[in-house]
C-alpha cells in the first residue's frame, strides 16, 4: 500500500506545477520519516534519483525540501544507492552549474552526517575523498568550488577522520599546499581542515606536518596576511593535537614572542593571532611551555595597555568626585575610533594571562608581584568587552588564590593571601571608580570582581566599608539599574556582612537597610529572595548579642519586620521567595522578639500554616528551632500545643531531612519550653523516635536519642515518660548498641541515653546491667558480637555504672574481676567483655581501692585467645590512667622483666600515653613521674623484628613528643642517623604520629628539624622510605606549612617512589608453582597517596603536568591497590588542574580503557570478583570527571573511549549511577 502511495507522490512530482510539486516533496519527507517505511529495489532507485533531480529545481524551496528529504533517505536505502548518489553529487559538485553548487554542498554535507554505519562510510569515503582533493588542488578550479569542497572536507574529516588513515599524508599535502593561496577565504577553510585532520594523524605524519607549518611560520618576506595565517595555523594545530604539540614549541613560541613586538604600527590581527596562540600553548602543553612562561608573561603585561592611538594625558585620571558629572558629558564626545582594533590585542594579551594563571598555580606569588597591580590598572580600560575580559582575569587570579591556599591557617610575607591583602586599597580604589560608571555591565563585572575578593579573604574589607556603600546603594537604588545588577549588589552585600565582624557595618545601617528592603518588594522573585537573604545578615549585624551595646537596632525592628511579613503573609509567589522569608521571619522574631510581642500572635500563626504546607514545611520547622533557640524565651503559648503535633506527625514522613530537622527543633522546644508541654505528648514523641533508633541512620539515630534524653531530664513528667522510654525505646537501644556501625554522635548520645535511664523513676540500676551485658552474649544463630560492638557495650557500662554512683560501681567491678577469677577456658566472649568493661570504668575512676586488680588483669595475657590478650592490654591501660602513680611504674617494671609480653605490655602503655597527651590536666603527674624510664625502655625497642611491636613504639613516642616536644625531637633527630633501619624507620613514623591537627607546642621545634626525617625518602632501606612517604603524607593534611618550603625538593623523590622498581619484585618458588611478590607495592601505593593529599594542601607546589606523564598515567596501569589512589588523583585534577590533564589526555585513555575492561579469571574468587568491580567502577568515576572538562571533545581517543562506554551496556548502566551519585 505505502509502495503505490508513493509512486503517486513521485508522479507529482514532477509535474509542471510548482506548488505541486513543493506538497508532493513534503509529503514525501513524511513518508521516509515514518518508522516502517521500507522500499524494495526499484522503488529505491526512483526515490533517489527523482530527490537528486528535484535538487536541481528551479523553485528554491522544492530544492531546499528535497536536501531535507536526503536525510531519512540515506538511513533507509541500500549501500550502493548511497554511493550512486554521492558520486553524482561529487559530479555536480566538480562539474555542474554554478547555481546548484550551494545545494548540492549542503545535500552532501547531509549524507556525511548521516551515514551511520562504518561499513558505509568507509565505501562512501573511498569515492568521496579523491573527489574532493581533485577540486581543492585540481588545475582551472574555482575558488567557489575549492572552498565548498574544503568546507565539506573539514565535515567528513571530523566525523570519520580515523578511516581515512591510507589517505593521510595525501590529504596533508593537498592542504598544507592551499594555506599559502591568494584568497583568504581557502586559506581560513583549510586551518580548520589541517586542524580537524591533525588530530587523528600519526605521530610520525603530525611531526612532519608540524615541521612544515612551523617552516612556514618562519620564513621570511612573506605578505602580512600570510604570516597571520600561519600564525593561526599553529594555534588551531595545538587547539586541536594538545600536548602532541609540545615538541615543536621551541621553535614557535619565541618567533612568535619576535612577532609580536616587531610588527607594524597596525597590524593588530598578527599580534592578536599570536596571542591567542601563545594562549592556546599554555592551556594545551603545559609541561614543555614552562621554561617560556615568564616572557610569555611579561609580553601579556606589555600588551595589556597596548593602545597605540589614545594616550593616557586625554582622560585625567580623577580621584575628585565633583567631576563625576562633567567627566560623564565628556565621555560623549571622548575620541573614538572605528578603525582602531588595538583592543582586540588587549583583549588577547587578557586572555592570555588568564592562562598563565589558571595553569600555573606555582606562579602565583610572582604573579601577584608582577601582574596583580597592572591588572588593577587596567580596570580603567575605556572599550567595555575588554574591560570584562580584565575582571575576569582578575577574578582568576583570586580564584586560584582561593584553590592554592585553602585550608592554610599562617600568613607569611610571601604566601599569596598576604600580597593580595597588600592590594585591597587600590582594588577598592579602583572598583569605586567603576561602580560610578554608567555602564551596567561594568557595574556588574566590578561586584563579580569584590565577591570573588570576600571569598578568597574574607575580612579584608573591614576598612573600605565606607567606600563601598554608596556603590551598593547607587545599583540598588538608581532607576536604571537591571535585576542582574541588583542581583550582583545582593549578593555582594550578603557576602560581605556575613563575613566581618558586624560593629563594622554600625555606621551605614541606615543608608544601606532602606535600599535593601525596597529590595524586598521587587517584582523580580530572585532579587526578592536574595535581598531577603541580605535582611537575615542585616538583623545579625544589628543586634549582633543580646547584651546592651552601644548601637541601638530599634528604630530598625519595625521596618525589617513589616517588609518581611508583606512577602510571608503572600501566598502567590515563588517558592525560593517564600523559603526565604520563612527563614527570615525565624531570625527576626528570635532576635527581636522582646521588641516584637503585640506582633507575635498574628505572625506566629502564619509560620505554623506554612508547617501545613508540604512545600515549606522544612524551613519551618527549622524556623522554629531557630526561634526555639533564642535567649530571649520568645512567648509561643498561642502556637505550642498545634506546633508539637506537627511535629510529632513529622516523624512519621517518608522525607529524611524533614525529620532529621525536626527532631532538632522538638529538642530545643522542649529544652526551653519543657515545662507547658503535657506528659501525654512526650509520650506520643517517645513512642514515634523509637522507630527512628537503627544503624541503617547513624545521624538520626543519635538525634532520636538525644531527645528521648532531653524528655527524661524533665523531671515533672517522670512516672509514665519512664514506662514509655523502658517500653518503647530501650529494646531498640540494646538491638543498636550490637551493631558493628555505632560510633561518634550516636554511641555517645547511647550513653547518655543509659545514664539519663538509670535515674528516670522506676528503673532499676541491676536490671539495666543485665540487660546490657546479655545483650553481648553471643546467639547460636549469628554467633559473638562483633569487636566494635564489645567495645560499644563496655563503654556504657562503664557510664552506667559512674552515673549509678559509687556503690553500684564498686559492686560491679567485684562482680567483673570474679568473671576473670573463673576458670578461664569455658566462656571467652564473657571475659572479654568483662576486661573491657574494667578498662572502661578505670579510665574514667580510679580503682586502686580494690586490691590486685592489676595482677587479676594481667593473668589473662596467658588466654590461649588472641581477642582477650588484646583486651586485657586494653584494660591494664586504661586502669593505669585511672591513677598512674600506682600503675605506671607496674607495667614498666613488668615490660623489663617478661619478653613473651613485651607486645601487649607496650600496647597497654600506648593507651597510658595516648589518653595522657589528649588530657592537659594529667601531663604534669605524667613528666615528672616516668617520661625518661618510658623513653629509655622505647628506644631499646625501635629495632624489634616484629612490625607489630615497632609500630606500636612509634606511636608511643609520637605521643610523648607532644608532651615533651624539647627533650624528644632531638633524641628523634640523633636515631635518623643510625645504622639500624628499623630504627630509622621507627623514628620517622613517631614523628608522623606527633603531626596532629590542633596546634601543639611541638609545632615550633619541629619545624626546622623535619627536613632531617623526610629526606629519609631518599634512604636504601624500602621501609624507612615507605615510613617517610608516610609522615609527609601526615603533615601535608594536618600541617601543610611545615613542608611547604621542603616540596620543590622532595617532589621529585616522592615521584620517584611511585615507579615500579624490578629490583623490589622477587619470585618465591613454592615447589609446584611460583609466586611473584612486589615488595614495592606498599611503597607506590603510600607514595601516590601523598601526593593525593598534596593536592589538596599544596597545590601551588605541585607542577602537575611533571606528575601526570609518566608517574600517573604509569600508576593508572600498575596493581589493583596502586590504581584505586591514581583514579582519585586523576579525577581531583580533572577539577583543579583541568588545563594540564586535557594536555595529556590521549595518554591517560589506554590504561583507563584496559583497566575497565578487565575481566577476572574464570576461577576467581568472590572477594577477586568484587575487587574487580570496585576498580572498575572508580575507574568510571575519574573518567567521569574527566568528562566533565570543558575542552575534553577535541581528544579524539577520549571520545572513542565514551562511546565505548556508553555502547556496552553494563559499562553504560554504571557511568550513568556514578554520574548521577
Amino acid at each position: 500500500m505505502a509502495n503505490i502511495a508513493i509512486n503517486g507522490i513521485l508522479e507529482k512530482m514532477t509535474g509542471k506545477d510548482k506548488d505541486y510539486r513543493y506538497m508532493a516533496t513534503s509529503d514525501l519527507l513524511n513518508e521516509l520519516n515514518k518508522e516502517g517505511f521500507k522500499a524494495d529495489a526499484d522503488l529505491e532507485l526512483k526515490v533517489s534519483n527523482i530527490v537528486l533531480q528535484q535538487l536541481d529545481d528551479a523553485a528554491g524551496d522544492v530544492s531546499g525540501l528535497a536536501v531535507k528529504c536526503l536525510a531519512p533517505l540515506v538511513k533507509k536505502i541500500s549501500e550502493q544507492r548511497v554511493l550512486d548518489m554521492t558520486e553524482k553529487l561529487c559530479d555536480k559538485l566538480l562539474n555542474g552549474k554554478d547555481q546548484h553548487r550551494d545545494i548540492v554542498s549542503i545535500a552532501l554535507k547531509t549524507i556525511v552526517s548521516e551515514v551511520t554505519s562504518a561499513t558505509v562510510a568507509q565505501r562512501v569515503l573511498v569515492s568521496l575523498s579523491p573527489q574532493l582533493i581533485k577540486g581543492i588542488t585540481g588545475a582551472g578550479m574555482s575558488t567557489e568550488i575549492k572552498c565548498e569542497c574544503l568546507d565539506i572536507l573539514c565535515d567528513v574529516l571530523h566525523r570519520f577522520g580515523n578511516l581515512m588513515a591510507a589517505d593521510h599524508e595525501m590529504l596533508v599535502g593537498a592542504l598544507l599546499s592551499q594555506l599559502s593561496s591568494n584568497h583568504a577565504t581557502i586559506r581560513k577553510k583549510s586551518v580548520s581542515c589541517i586542524a580537524s585532520l591533525s588530530s587523528c594523524l600519526s605521530d610520525d605524519l603530525l611531526a612532519k606536518e608540524t615541521i612544515e607549518v612551523v617552516r612556514l611560520l618562519k620564513s621570511k618576506g612573506l605578505k602580512p596576511e600570510m604570516t597571520r595565517t600561519n600564525i593561526q595555523m599553529i594555534g588551531a594545530l595545538s587547539r586541536a593535537v594538545g600536548y602532541r604539540f609540545g615538541p615543536h614549541l621551541g621553535d614557535t613560541v619565541p618567533v612568535l614572542i619576535n612577532y609580536c613586538t616587531s610588527a607594524s604600527e597596525n597590524d593588530e590581527e598578527l599580534r592578536e593571532y599570536s596571542l591567542q596562540a601563545l594562549e592556546s600553548f599554555l592551556l594545551r602543553c603545559p609541561r614543555d611551555i614552562s621554561l617560556y612562561c615568564d616572557g610569555i608573561l611579561h609580553l601579556c603585561l606589555e600588551f595589556l595597555s597596548y593602545d597605540p592611538n589614545f594616550t593616557d594625558n586625554m582622560e585625567e585620571d580623577t580621584d575628585d568626585e565633583s567631576h563625576e558629572e562633567e567627566e560623564d558629558d565628556e565621555s560623549a564626545n571622548e575620541y573614538t575610533d572605528d578603525e582602531d582594533a588595538s583592543w582586540k590585542v588587549r583583549r588577547a594579551a587578557a586572555k592570555c594571562l588568564a592562562a598563565i594563571i589558571v595553569s600555573r598555580p606555582e606562579m602565583l606569588s610572582k604573579l601577584y608581584e608582577e601582574a596583580c597591580p597592572k591588572l588593577i590598572e587596567r580596570f580603567k580600560e575605556r572599550e567595555e568587552n575588554v574591560k570584562m575580559d580584565v575582571f575576569n582575569t582578575f577574578i582568576e587570579l583570586l580564584h586560584q588564590t582561593g584553590n592554592v591556599t585553602k585550608g592554610q591557617i599562617g600568613m607569611n610575607q610571601m604566601s599569596p593571601r598576604w600580597l593580595l591583602k597588600q592590594e585591597v586599597p587600590k582594588i577598592v580604589k579602583s572598583i569605586n571608580k567603576q561602580l560610578r560608571e554608567k555602564s551596567i555591565k561594568t557595574k556588574v563585572g566590578a561586584f563579580s570582581v569584590l565577591k570573588e575578593l570576600v571569598v578568597v579573604l574574607p575580612d579584608c574589607l573591614a576598612d573600605h566599608i565606607g567606600s563601598l556603600v554608596s556603590g551598593i546603594e547607587k545599583a540598588l537604588n538608581d532607576k536604571s539599574s537591571t535585576s542582574n545588577l541588583k542581583i550582583e549588589a545582593l549578593i555582594f552585600t550578603r557576602l560581605v556582612m556575613a563575613s566581618h565582624s558586624p560593629s563594622v557595618f554600625h555606621p551605614y545601617i541606615q543608608a544601606l537597610s532602606s535600599p535593601v528592603l525596597s529590595a524586598v518588594s521587587e517584582r523580580y522573585y530572585k532579587v526578592t529572595a536574595e535581598a531577603l537573604r541580605v535582611c537575615g545578615e542585616l538583623v545579625r549585624v544589628v543586634r549582633p548579642s543580646f547584651e546592651v551595646c552601644g548601637f541601638d537596632f530599634k528604630p530598625y525592628v519595625h521596618p525589617i519586620y513589616n517588609a518581611i511579613l508583606t512577602r510571608l503573609a503572600n501566598q502567590d509567589q515563588d517558592q525560593e521567595v517564600k523559603e526565604c522569608a520563612i527563614s527570615c521571619m525565624g531570625l527576626v522574631i528570635s532576635t527581636f522578639g522582646d521588641n516584637l510581642r503585640v506582633e507575635l500572635p498574628a505572625c506566629l500563626p502564619v509560620l505554623v500554616d506554612r508547617m501545613g504546607n508540604e512545600i515549606t514545611r522544612l524551613t519551618a520547622v527549622k524556623a522554629f528551632a531557630v526561634i526555639a533557640a533564642s535567649p530571649l524565651k520568645i512567648d509561643l503559648s498561642c502556637v505550642l500545643g498545634h506546633v508539637i503535633a506537627e511535629l510529632t506527625a513529622f516523624l512519621r514522613k517518608a522525607n529524611r531531612a524533614l525529620r532529621q530537622a525536626t527532631l532538632g527543633t522538638l529538642n530545643s522546644l522542649i529544652v526551653a519550653y519543657g515545662d507547658r508541654i503535657g506528659s501525654s505528648a512526650y509520650e506520643v514523641i517517645i513512642v514515634e523516635l523509637s522507630t527512628l533508633i537503627s544503624d541503617s541512620d547513624l545521624h538520626m539515630t543519635a538525634l532520636a536519642l538525644e531527645l528521648c534524653c532531653t524528655l527524661m531530664a524533665d523531671r515533672k513528667s517522670i512516672p509514665n515518660v519512664g514506662l514509655t522510654v523502658r517500653s518503647k525505646v530501650l529494646p531498640q537501644a540494646l538491638t543498636l548498641i550490637k551493631s558493628s556501625l555505632l560510633q561518634g554522635q550516636a554511641l555517645q548520645a547511647l550513653q547518655n541515653f543509659f545514664a539519663a535511664l538509670v535515674h528516670s523513676a522506676n528503673t532499676s540500676f541491676d536490671d539495666l546491667l543485665d540487660s546490657l551485658l546479655s545483650s553481648a552474649k553471643p546467639s547460636p544463630q549469628s554467633g559473638g558480637l562483633a569487636k566494635q560492638a564489645l567495645y560499644s557495650v563496655a563503654q556504657c557500662v562503664a557510664v552506667l555504672c559512674l552515673a549509678a554512683g559509687d556503690q553500684k560501681c564498686a559492686s560491679t567491678v567485684e562482680m567483673l574481676t570474679r568473671i576473670l577469677r573463673d576458670d578461664s577456658s569455658t566462656n571467652s566472649a564473657k571475659q572479654h567483655l568483662a576486661l573491657l568493661c574494667l578498662g572502661e570504668i578505670g579510665r574514667r575512676k580510679d580503682l586502686s581501692s580494690h586490691a590486685h586488680i592489676e595482677n587479676i588483669v594481667i593473668e589473662s595475657f596467658q588466654s590461649p585467645f588472641e581477642e582477650i590478650k588484646s583486651a586485657a592490654s586494653y584494660a591494664l591501660g586504661n586502669i593505669a590512667v585511672g591513677n598512674l602513680s600506682k600503675y605506671l611504674p607496674f607495667i614498666l617494671d613488668q615490660i623489663d622483666n617478661q619478653q613473651k609480653k613485651q607486645y601487649l605490655l607496650l600496647h597497654s602503655l600506648k593507651e597510658v600515653i595516648a589518653r595522657q597527651s589528649l588530657n592537659k590536666a594529667g601531663q604534669a603527674e605524667f613528666q615528672d613521674t616516668s617520661v625518661e624510664k618510658i623513653l629509655k625502655l622505647l628506644f631499646n625497642h625501635c629495632e624489634s623484628e616484629e612490625e607489630g611491636v615497632r609500630n606500636v613504639v612509634a606511636e608511643c613516642l609520637g605521643k610523648i613528643a607532644l608532651i615533651e616536644p624539647a627533650k624528644l625531637v632531638p633524641a628523634l633527630k640523633i636515631r635518623t642517623t643510625g645504622p639500624a633501619a628499623f630504627t630509622r624507620a621507627t623514628v620517622v613514623i613517631a614523628v608522623k604520629y606527633s603531626i596532629v591537627e590542633r596546634p601543639e607546642q611541638i609545632d615550633e621545634i619541629i619545624y626546622p628539624e623535619i627536613s632531617s626525617f623526610l629526606m629519609l625518602i631518599k634512604d636504601h632501606d624500602r621501609h624507612v622510605r615507605r615510613a617517610a612517604v608516610l609522615a609527609l603524607s601526615t603533615a601535608a593534611h594536618n600541617k601543610p606549612n611545615l613542608i611547604k618550603g621542603l616540596l620543590p625538593e622532595l617532589l621529585p623523590l616522592l615521584y620517584d617512589q611511585t615507579v615500579v622498581k624490578q629490583e623490589l619484585i622477587r619470585t618465591v618458588d613454592l615447589g609446584p608453582f611460583k609466586h611473584v611478590v612486589d615488595d614495592g607495592l606498599e611503597l607506590r601505593k603510600a607514595a601516590f597517596e601523598c601526593v593525593d593529599t598534596l593536592l589538596d594542601s599544596c597545590l601551588d607546589q605541585v607542577n602537575p603536568s611533571s606528575f601526570i606523564v609518566p608517574y600517573l598515567k604509569s600508576g593508572l596501569d600498575d596493581h589493583y591497590d596502586v590504581k584505586m589512589p591514581c583514579h582519585l588523583i586523576l579525577s581531583k585534577l580533572a577539577d583543579k588542574c583541568p588545563s594540564a590533564v586535557l594536555a595529556v589526555l590521549d595518554s591517560l585513555v589506554d590504561p583507563l580503557l584496559k583497566t575497565i575492561n578487565h575481566k577476572p579469571k574464570q576461577d576467581a574468587v568472590k572477594q577477586e570478583v568484587d575487587r574487580n568491580e570496585d576498580m572498575i567502577r572508580s575507574a568510571l568515576r575519574a573518567i567521569a570527571s574527566l568528562n566533565r572538562i570543558s575542552g575534553g571533545e577535541c581528544s579524539l581517543r577520549f571520545k572513542s573511549l565514551m562511546n565505548e562506554i556508553m555502547k556496552s551496556s553494563t559499562l553504560s548502566e554504571k557511568y550513568n549511577s556514578i554520574r548521577n551519585e
